[in-house]
């Protein structure tokens, strides 16, 4: 019999184990959260001169933007629009996930942020761990189908203001060495608030950008591949033809990454080694009608955000 003295001590240590563990995960989703503002902000810097001068992205500008910033910091705060807006929509899209996961009880942690260190976006983007298991495919379904809802309902917004603050400079997105391409929802709301202008002219201000960004970090989420949001939703539908669907996506992206974008190559890859198999829920309750309607919903999003050539 361990003696009562004993038992509280070791109590008490593994309560300060514990408490030192969540010190210290805090501390991680912290620094990675400010880290990523960090690098956005300094991609927001380079979007907001060229937007400012009416010019269009060059590789030059983000190289340039180190010395300018040791040399005026202040101007750092003219990449917040842009940063605290990804952030933002990103935020919302890993939220999504959480709180379906803390709705069922499915232990899972705060978002962690990705940040970028070389130009392009400013961020690799942020995802959260889920550490117990998903037992029916209803969990499973609100789980993948929430964070991609979420990020939609906020860069829907962020897009309209975005291209509100826009301006109309003939040629300009199809100049520089960065050429953006233009998801349908963006096009949709571009003939609505520049009727008659092509999407080449449209200048988009930082905030757009933003909004860019996260119809990019939509699309890739929900590629109806193994373990990732589109995956789940797949998974979700028709278990059985999962990993038959995943192989057939992943093989699909292959040829777009020869003949349109060469990062399609990249994550065919990492999709086929690190993600592709997806775990086991023994469940076989059908999902129900509002859930199907979300799953088409969530097929219309994909389609309004996906495109072949993201960036060239």
């Amino acid at each position: 019999m361990v003696p009562r003295s004993s038992t509280d001590g070791l109590r008490t240590a593994f309560a300060i184990h514990e408490t030192s563990i969540s010190v210290s995960r805090w501390a991680l989703h912290v620094f990675l959260l400010g880290l990523s503002l960090l690098t956005t902000s300094i991609v927001g810097v380079v979007l907001a001169q060229s937007f400012q001068n009416n010019r269009a992205l060059d590789i030059e500008q983000y190289v340039n933007v180190f010395p300018l910033l040791a040399a005026r910091p202040w101007l750092l705060l003219d990449g917040l629009p842009y940063s605290l807006t990804l952030m933002t929509i990103l935020l919302a899209h890993e939220l999504g996930h959480y709180f379906a996961c803390r709705y069922y009880g499915i232990d899972a942690s705060l978002p962690y942020f990705l940040p970028a260190p070389f130009p392009g976006i400013g961020t690799f983007g942020a995802f959260i761990r889920i550490r117990s298991p998903i037992y029916t495919r209803r969990a499973l379904f609100d789980v993948g189908v929430a964070g991609p809802l979420a990020g939609f309902v906020l860069l829907l917004p962020a897009m309209a203001i975005g291209l509100a603050y826009s301006r109309v400079i003939p040629g300009i997105a199809e100049r520089g060495d960065l050429i953006f391409s233009v998801p349908a929802i963006q096009r949709l709301m571009e003939l609505l608030i520049f009727p008659g202008h092509a999407a080449a002219d449209i200048s988009l201000h930082p905030v757009a950008r933003a909004a860019w960004v996260g119809t990019l970090a939509t699309a890739l989420n929900l590629l109806p591949i193994g373990q990732l949001d589109g995956g789940h939703i797949v998974y979700a539908f028709t278990a059985t033809k999962h990993k038959l669907l995943s192989r057939l996506f992943v093989v699909a992206l292959v040829p777009l990454g020869i003949f349109y974008w060469r990062t399609w190559l990249v994550w065919a890859g990492l999709l086929f080694f690190f993600a592709l198999r997806h775990p086991v829920i023994f469940d076989v309750t059908p999902l129900d009608r509002r859930r199907v309607e979300l799953g088409i919903l969530a097929a219309v999003i994909f389609l309004l955000t996906f495109t072949v050539m993201p960036i060239h």
